[in-house]
């Protein structure tokens, strides 16, 4: 290696740093630089392949970590206070010993930031070292490397079942169409593979790669986070430009599948690929307690400037007082003594090191311990635990535990959150035609059926008698009895098949064809050999085509390869403790498991099965499989659909694919060019994928561009949102339609209209066909848009919008999404409970509005205002009226503490008037008075909007679930997210700070570990400030008979220990495992929740308190014994040794008051703490002579112990400076019982009583109509009254279909 001079460095590393700046970036091939010095490589300025996630290094750690701790000012704090002791004219304590609280609790914490950083260095050794495949052109061969020899411009072979090593531009690949199938469960949680493609017109050597002939450079963006967006160019030897996009990009992390090999060239290494862009490890967020906790312990640093500004005046004034100069004040070596304002100045410092404590050290090291304890009960909550999925709730933020039990406002996604995002294809409609599928509802009840005789039972309430539309009245009298609102419980059957593959239940992919449709097709296909393609044909080949299903085949199963997850490489303390809980969880759930057999894949694999056959349900075995299509598909019989393999990126593509196969036109592979689909005939047809413009959120659409193998023309397939297709509409097919068959249009949207009051998931399908002029000239502009880098994406969607116009309609279908298990009951706990719960989907109004019945966020009694606006002029001006209305109301003499059951549906149009800068606090004025908000056709930045709208303006706790990467922007901006783990991955839960599986275990989560967290850890942060004032204070008033000299009666070791040893674990053990009211009874009486909410129970007065509580038992602790000892002949440490041990006794037993729930860890802990007290202090005094000199408190204890008088005091002392508190809980539960301590009164009842109890109080609070602002009292036990827990709920056309007026609500207004 050649010497460089410095100067050669530094301008190198400024050109380097250039280079990686720059919004574009211009590599090579590495190849023709083989061999040469680092500085001769082109992309020496990039990164190399290895990570380096560790903090420290083994020279630095001990600065490092020191550095980071002090960003902590509560240990500046003490640091500064132990440093000052050792300045002599104001030291309190022997130096050396101030040192030891301190340095202990920066031990423990750079013991354990050692270790995590220890295991982050295992993990990045273990990665960095990975084998891999890298082309030499020396060796004309890949050669096994590690991913840390990995460079940018090197080319990398990856093999089936392999992890990529960097952000590869895919080159060439085993595959003769250029396709590999990814994994990216790694990064974003999504199971389903994904296509990716190699760059055309690049791989000139086929079959084979060769690495060296690549001599283009490569265009790419600067590198960013973004997973779903990526800008790059190939420009070759002849300036000819080759766009690349995300669809070309292997990224580093992902699995390769399904693939035999994969080359790619690598453009982003180690810490510049998006993986590791976005592995920012976990988010800090700051509680609400503990930003009022840090208000406090302001409050307590100006009591203890107080309090050391007493000690020093008081101090001066001594001094002043006295006759002269007494003999133990010593002067300096010069004979010289300070002077008493000086003394009374440094006395100010002396007083801050001795009361020190009053800034309660290890109140934050007491914190972190409390909440690891509650996460652990959190996460090994057997109800918490999803058998299902075997899994069971994340706590990813490990500081907001205690937020949970303080929400006021719950944002929530529909889709996936309260549904199942499990679609079951129910109606469609073609060419103005309703087909409603009856002998599939059949099918779908016989499943309902076995579900039914397993004791899962689907149907959550009764069902009101159906007033809305009918389709088609002979068939409907099936259909009534199964397509009703209500939450559904998921079957076993479709939770069996849930957790082997993704969207492959039998509910899904099973679909009984209609016998209509059927004929239609059969005649269709007869009269189709005029070379006209009939429009039947082309519905369901556009069910067929148009989606992004890969295909694959069933006996191709995934290997998972070594786990490379970044998330799990730090590993977990609570994982290691909780080992023992998680087996007993599966030995618990696998005696309910029923057991699956005969399964094809692995555990692991999300591949979806292809059944061609439809089940029917017989005596012995319970299913036998018949074939659909015998009738007029003779042929079909023999092929192999069942080597088949469907995985579907969401399930309504799943759904629809199945859809099409039920009708014979079966999608039997798919590759970048090309789509193969086989008709009911047998005939198999080819499609040449001409380009596809995939799904946007802005566009609402998605097409696929292919050449008609028969006709040849080129054909648009469109399907998207209804709004979305109609205004895109040509002329349907009416040149050889007549009569009213020419109001296809009209007639598909009232079938969609219909759909949507249904509940069901509406989509439309239509094509176009392209000429072959504007598909060339259409082509060029498409090219340039994906080879463009600034603005590539308005260029690509403006490219889509201009060849989506003038479509053919050629029909719609619903598909129905079921209410997740529980659902309605959570909703309406929640409700309950105090919290509003608002639903932001994008689902059309209809849809939305009836999901909202049947989870019971909507009620019959419900006023619903339909906000759906033009203009702002309109909105404003219903703003306007509808808050009139409402303080109307208010303003009510006989509407005194109630409030208006008012529920707001409003679309994302209006939503974005409401949310405007002169119209928002009219809005959010309005939304404060509903009890619930539907949102509709929002946008995921609307969701996010809404959210931090309501926080801010509101003031309020408030917390998001979703399941889905719309959901993340809402989750990230709530106080609380949470995720669920569903169909659409995992970038909701990634992105979340708690991780549930299902929608219902919401309530226990919040109702019993919210409560539960919040009150234990307001309760023992309010004792901690307790305590630490009562023995403070102590001292303090020692002073005033010391002459405010900053001395103390105990030694101070004993001080040290009384904080580290003697009473440590019982406020820790307190905000552990205290249990003011029982599970159930929070389960079964949700308003308990409500005293979280707002203030709470820590708050103000309960601090000040507390304060003056303190106060009050240091008056009896120091002066009781004073009295008794006055006059005597005891020295200093006779004297403080029975404080000492009246304080123990005085806050243990204080603490013993407020534990609400005791059990043996309390008594163990309790005695624990006394017994060890009483053997150190002993030991201490024993053996200890001269530790802390010049005190000497040889045998003190054990004098004390043998004279009655100590015993007598402590007793005493005790039990004076506990009464006020304790006749203070006396009286308060007697005159006026909160409701937690009438809770508390019905857990000592009889389970079956208690029982009866809370369902007699939930009948006389379900029958009453009028919502109370408070906590409603209780009816007796004995009081009988009816009740109906499931109302009846209108049907949405009642409320959807009327425009809404003021008359309206001044009607319904005084029935509230």
């Amino acid at each position: 290696m050649t010497w460089r001079s410095p100067l050669a460095l530094v301008r190198d590393a400024l050109r380097g740093q250039r280079a990686r700046e720059k919004d574009l970036r211009s590599l090579v091939s590495n190849l023709p630089y083989e061999g040469l010095e680092k500085g001769k490589q082109p992309n020496r300025y990039f990164p190399g392949n290895a990570i380096k996630t560790t903090k420290y290094t083994l020279l630095f750690f001990l600065p490092m970590n020191l550095f980071e701790q002090f960003h902590r000012l509560a240990n500046i704090y003490f640091v500064g206070l132990a440093i000052l002791n050792f300045v002599p004219v104001v030291n309190a304590f022997q130096p050396e010993v101030a040192l030891i609280p301190i340095c202990v609790i920066m031990s423990l914490t750079a013991l354990k930031d050692a270790w995590e950083d220890f295991r982050r260095y295992l993990s990045d050794r273990k990665l960095n070292n990975t084998p891999c495949f890298i082309y030499s052109r020396k060796e004309k061969e890949y050669k096994e490397r590690r991913w840390q020899d990995v460079r940018v411009g090197d080319f990398v072979r990856v093999a089936c079942n392999e992890i990529v090593p960097a952000d590869l531009l895919l080159m060439h690949t085993s595959d003769p169409s250029g396709a590999c199938l990814i994994e990216t469960a790694n990064l974003d949680g999504e199971t389903n593979l994904k296509p990716r493609r190699a760059l055309s017109g690049i791989c000139v050597s086929d079959p084979e790669f060769e690495p060296e002939s690549f001599n283009s450079i490569v265009v790419c963006e600067k590198p960013n986070n973004n997973l779903n967006h990526f800008k790059c160019f190939v420009e070759k030897p002849d300036k000819k430009k080759v766009g690349a996009g995300i669809t070309s990009l292997l990224l580093r992390g992902c699995t390769m599948r399904n693939t035999e090999h994969a080359v790619g060239f690598v453009v982003y290494a180690g810490h510049e690929t998006k993986s590791m862009l976005n592995n920012n490890g976990s988010r800090y967020k700051r509680s609400k307690l503990e930003r009022k906790l840090n208000i406090d312990v302001i409050f307590c640093v100006i009591l203890l400037f107080t309090m050391c500004l007493i000690g020093a005046v008081g101090h001066y004034s001594w001094l002043n007082a006295l006759p002269g100069v007494p003999p133990y004040l010593v002067p300096d070596s010069s004979g010289h003594l300070d002077t008493p304002s000086l003394s009374g100045f440094y006395m100010f410092f002396t007083m801050i090191i001795l009361l020190q404590v009053l800034i309660p050290i290890s109140l934050y090291v007491s914190i972190e311990l409390v909440k690891i304890g509650q996460i652990f009960f959190i996460t090994n909550d057997i109800d918490l635990y999803d058998p299902d999925t075997n899994s069971r709730v994340q706590c990813k933020s490990l500081n907001i535990t205690e937020d949970l039990g303080q929400i006021e406002y719950i944002f929530s996604d529909k889709t996936g959150t309260l549904t199942e995002n499990k679609m079951v294809y129910r109606r469609c409609s073609v060419m103005g035609t309703e087909y409603p599928h009856k002998e599939n509802a059949i099918r779908l009840a016989i499943l309902e059926g076995e579900e039914v005789e397993e004791d899962i039972i689907f149907n959550q309430k009764s069902q009101p008698a159906k007033t809305g539309w009918s389709l088609n009245s002979e068939d409907n009298n099936f259909e009534d009895a199964h397509q009703r609102r209500g939450g559904r419980r998921r079957g076993k059957l479709s939770r069996g098949a849930s957790s082997d593959a993704a969207f492959s239940s039998e509910l899904e992919t099973e679909v009984i064809p209609d016998r209509k449709l059927l004929q239609q097709i059969s005649r269709a296909q007869s009269s189709s050999g005029s070379g006209k393609i009939d429009p039947y044909l082309d519905f369901f080949l556009a069910l067929a085509i148009c989606n992004t299903v890969v295909v694959s085949m069933a006996t191709a199963q995934r290997q998972r390869a070594g786990g490379f997850s970044r998330s799990s490489q730090t590993g977990s303390l609570l994982d290691s403790l909780s080992t023992w809980m998680r087996k007993s969880c599966n030995i618990f759930t696998s005696c309910k498991r029923k057991s699956r057999t005969n399964r094809p894949k692995s555990e692991d694999s999300v591949i979806e099965e292809d059944h061609i056959n439809t089940p029917v349900k017989t005596e012995e075995s319970g299913f036998q499989t018949r074939s659909l299509h015998a009738e007029f598909q003779p042929d079909t019989l023999s092929i192999t659909s069942d080597s088949l393999s469907y995985e579907a990126e969401s399930p309504d593509e799943a759904a629809l694919v199945h859809a099409a196969k039920a009708y014979g036109f079966i999608l039997l592979s798919r590759t970048p060019d090309r789509v193969t689909v086989r008709l009911p005939s047998g005939q198999e047809l080819v499609f040449e994928v001409l380009d596809t413009l995939t799904f946007d959120s802005t566009r609402k659409r998605m097409s696929v561009l292919v050449r008609h193998p028969i006709t040849k023309e080129c054909v648009l397939y469109t399907k998207g949102a209804d709004y979305a297709i109609m205004e895109l509409l040509g002329t349907p097919y009416a040149e050889h339609l007549s009569g009213n068959q020419k109001s296809i249009a009209a007639d598909t949207q009232h079938h969609l209209d219909c759909y949507a009051k249904e509940g069901l998931r509406t989509l439309c399908f239509s094509k176009k066909v392209v000429s072959e002029q504007l598909y060339e000239s259409w082509s060029v502009i498409r090219q340039t848009a994906l080879a463009a880098i600034e603005n590539r994406e308005e260029l690509v969607m403006a490219s889509a919008v201009q060849l989506e116009t003038n479509l053919t309609l050629l029909g719609a279908t619903g598909i129905e999404d079921r209410l997740q298990e529980n659902v309605p009951e959570t909703v309406v706990a929640l409700r309950e409970a105090g919290i509003q719960v608002w639903v932001l989907t994008g689902d059309k109004p209809e849809t939305a509005v009836n999901i909202g019945y049947a989870c019971r966020l909507l009620e019959e009694e419900d006023l619903v205002i339909n906000m759906s606006c033009q203009n702002t002029l309109t909105c404003s001006s219903i703003l306007d009226c509808t808050l009139e209305e409402v303080r109307r109301y208010r303003a009510d003499p006989r509407n005194v503490d109630t409030t208006p059951d008012i529920s707001l549906v409003i679309d994302g149009r209006t939503l974005t008037m409401a949310l405007s800068s002169d119209l928002q606090d009219r809005f959010v004025e309005l939304a404060k008075c509903c009890r619930s908000v539907l949102c509709c056709r929002v946008t995921p930045l609307q969701k996010s909007r809404v959210v931090k709208v309501v926080r801010e303006k509101l003031k309020v706790m408030t917390l998001a679930v979703g399941d889905g990467a719309n959901d993340v922007n809402m989750i990230q901006a709530a106080d609380i997210g949470v995720g669920i783990s569903g169909q659409e991955g995992m970038q909701a839960v990634m992105a979340s700070d708690f991780a549930i599986s299902r929608f219902k275990h919401l309530k226990k989560l919040l109702l019993v570990h919210g409560h539960w967290c919040y009150t234990r850890l307001a309760n023992m942060i309010i004792y901690f400030f307790y305590k630490n004032v009562a023995y403070v204070n102590l001292l303090f008033w020692y002073q005033f008979f010391c002459g405010f000299s900053g001395t103390a009666m105990i030694d101070y070791w004993l001080m040290i220990f009384f904080n580290l040893f003697f009473t440590s674990l019982p406020p820790i053990m307190f905000g552990i495992m205290d249990k003011d009211v029982s599970a159930e009874m929070l389960l079964g009486v949700p308003e308990l929740y409500r005293t979280g909410q707002g203030e709470g129970e820590y708050n103000f007065a309960t601090f000040w308190v507390s304060m003056l509580d303190a106060f009050y038992q240091s008056l009896v602790c120091f002066f009781i014994p004073y009295l008794v000892y006055q006059d005597s002949d005891i020295d200093v440490f006779t004297f403080g040794t029975p404080l000492n041990t009246i304080s123990l006794f005085t806050i243990l037993l204080h603490l013993s008051i407020e534990i609400k729930a005791w059990t043996w860890v309390h008594w163990v802990i309790m005695l624990g703490s006394v017994a060890v007290y009483f053997i150190v202090t002993v030991a201490y005094s024993g053996t200890c002579i001269t530790c802390n000199p010049p005190s000497n408190p040889y045998w003190t204890l054990q004098s004390q112990m043998a004279d009655p008088m100590f015993y007598l005091l402590c007793i005493i002392t005790t039990v004076v400076a506990l009464l006020p508190r304790y006749m203070f809980h006396v009286l308060r539960n007697s005159i006026a019982p909160s409701p937690l301590l009438q809770a508390r009164q019905l857990d000592r009842m009889d389970p079956c009583m208690r029982n009866q109890w809370i369902k007699e109080w939930r009948s006389f609070r379900g029958s009453g109509g009028v919502k109370r602002s408070g906590l409603s009292t209780p009816p007796s036990p004995s009081m009988e009254t009816p009740v109906d827990i499931y109302p009846q709920s209108p049907t949405t056309s009642d409320i959807m279909g009327d425009e809404f007026t003021l008359n309206v609500i001044s009607r319904k207004m005084p029935e509230a």
